[in-house]
């Protein structure tokens, strides 16, 4: 119970600086930069944070292709893995609905904010294979570099990359409920998750085929 208990606490907790810091940043500036800026160094902050503390618990994977991921590498089992993607998705939800409601949004919304064109799911395989191979490359030193690695990696990657490095399904999914700088419309989430998905299978075959410790 522990482990799961874990994996919604930091997946809530993720999606709260998410949605949050976009509408904090939004609500204190017009300047798009400065809120891209700040919306980054929370997130990657969070993750710190949220990994380093839950880790020993769940893993503190807060992201499908992670478990996914580690399943196919028998770090994970195919009952955990079911549970942790319901779980995930399901606090990711409710964080956004908790960031919008502690911003005086309406609880519920759908995102208008439309995030399409062949650059930007391209841009999300990138951002996708990036975050999987700094886990991956980083878990041999423990749980503080892949912790510190993934938050620093995430904050950048925000930032250079066209899609905004969502990086994750669970935090795809919630992101629809939030007509806010963080949003994404529904129609464009598929190509979002698709992207990440098929990127998490090669990250997975080449991280074993040329990475792995025998």
């Amino acid at each position: 119970m522990q482990k799961y208990i874990s994996e919604f606490i930091g997946t809530f907790i993720l999606l709260v600086s998410i949605v949050g810091s976009g509408i904090a940043g939004q609500q204190y500036t017009n300047d798009q930069m400065v809120i891209l800026v700040s919306h980054a160094v929370v997130i990657g902050l969070t993750l710190i944070f949220i990994i380093g503390i839950f880790a020993n618990f769940s893993g503190a994977h807060f992201n499908a292709i992670v478990s996914i991921l580690f399943f196919l590498q028998k770090e994970l089992s195919l009952k955990d893995l079911y549970l942790y993607i319901s779980i995930q998705i399901t606090a990711a939800i409710l964080g956004t609905f908790f960031a919008n409601y502690i911003f005086g949004l309406s609880i519920l919304e759908i995102s208008s904010n439309i995030r399409s064109g062949t650059n930007i799911y391209i841009s999300e395989i990138f951002a996708s294979f990036g975050l999987l191979m700094v886990i991956l490359l980083s878990k041999v030193g423990g749980k503080n570099i892949v912790a510190f690695n993934v938050g620093i990696y995430i904050t950048a990657a925000i930032i250079f990359t066209s899609s905004a490095s969502f990086a994750n399904p669970a935090v795809s999914i919630a992101r629809i409920f939030t007509e806010s700088f963080a949003g994404i419309n529904p129609s464009t989430v598929i190509f979002f998750i698709g992207s990440q998905v098929i990127v998490m299978l090669g990250a997975y075959f080449l991280y074993n085929r040329l990475f792995k410790t025998k």
